[in-house]
């Protein structure tokens, strides 16, 4: 009776100790996003500068595609390993993170006012890529057979981002026509110097490693911490990995909009969100069809609502996302994961 005692209270030790020991983890990745985030945002953003390139032109593409790698590295392994159900909630999940709390917490720091027709063109282009991806999912309802990500909707995926990047590419070749945010350009000078050029870009390159050594340290001691407290799998996919592989994203983002960035911080998220429907979900797609788990149709209904709510603030008034419509957007994902654990079975 006294060695059982003991055991039982030598597991519990081990236990309380891998859980202290996870922790501390979690708090290391978050110090590595938070260096990294602000290490990525001013190379980035005096990388712009030096070379006349618009805020919103980086933003959609280093500060977004740099932010979005954990999201693509852990998806491609999850995806190898069979763990589709992980990949899915880790793209949609951080998706809806992005739209709501990235946004909304970024709103609420500091309002952000769009001028520039670029992002009245890419806010469209990502609720059409949303759309897509959700068509895609309708299998079960329009085929009756089980809903999935196959390899050729993967292929069709990627190539939709290869006329995305096309289309950038193309504008910021011919950006000669009168537009407020590329009137910016004639206001940047060129690097002072080749060795400082060289500093701007280590800067941009040491904050995508530490986002990344970051977001895989917070990810892992989250999955952690959460399947030791009997968290379901397709919970830890929505809100533990997705959270966690949006953090860069919530960190340059609010960095960028303290800093008046607000091209930055609205480009980040457009982009990264992108980047995860037509490059980390095919991807995955074509290592592993990724099939569409319960609710999962419910998760894309939600990210396709935040997408399609930007527009009307874009394009209407007076293009401005304040603090108010940020706290909606924090209030509306709350909301959102209550119900969605509620429906859990786990």
């Amino acid at each position: 009776m006294v060695g059982a005692e003991s055991r039982l209270r030598s597991d519990g030790g081990g236990r309380r100790l891998n859980h202290v020991f996870a922790g501390a983890t979690l708090l290391l990745g978050l110090v590595l996003l938070l260096v990294g985030g602000a290490l990525l945002v001013r190379g980035a953003s005096e990388i712009a500068a030096g070379y006349g390139v618009s805020p919103m032109v980086v933003g959609l593409t280093v500060v977004a595609f740099g932010t979005s790698t954990p999201e693509l590295v852990i998806n491609a392994i999850g995806a190898s390993s069979g763990a589709t159900e992980l990949a899915f909630g880790n793209v949609v999940g951080s998706n809806i993170s992005n739209l709501a709390l990235v946004l909304g917490a970024a709103a609420i720091m500091a309002p952000i006012k769009i001028q520039g027709q670029l992002v009245r063109r890419e806010v469209p282009l990502l609720l059409l890529a949303t759309t897509i991806a959700a068509v895609m999912a309708l299998d079960s309802p329009l085929e009756q057979r089980t809903a999935l990500i196959g390899r050729s909707d993967s292929v069709v995926l990627l190539l939709f981002f290869c006329i995305f990047l096309y289309i950038n590419v193309l504008d910021f070749v011919e950006a000669r026509r009168a537009d407020p945010l590329m009137a910016e350009l004639g206001d940047y000078p060129l690097l002072a110097s080749h060795q400082a050029d060289t500093f701007r870009w280590l800067l941009a390159i040491g904050g995508c490693v530490l986002l990344f050594a970051g977001g895989k340290l917070t990810v892992d001691s989250g999955v952690e911490l959460a399947s030791s407290f009997g968290v379901s799998a397709t919970l830890i996919g929505l809100f533990v990995v997705a959270i966690g592989t949006s953090l860069p994203e919530l960190v340059t983002s609010i960095i960028a909009a303290t800093r008046g960035e607000s091209d930055l911080a609205l480009g980040n998220v457009v982009g990264s969100n992108l980047f995860n429907t037509l490059v980390v979900l095919p991807v995955s797609g074509t290592i592993h069809p990724i099939e569409i788990p319960d609710g999962g149709l419910i998760d894309l209904t939600m990210s396709w609502v935040l997408v399609a709510l930007l527009i009307p603030v874009f394009y209407l008034g007076k293009a401005r996302l304040g603090r108010l419509v940020g706290s909606m957007l924090i209030i509306a994902y709350v909301g959102y994961a209550a119900i969605r654990m509620m429906q859990s079975p786990g």
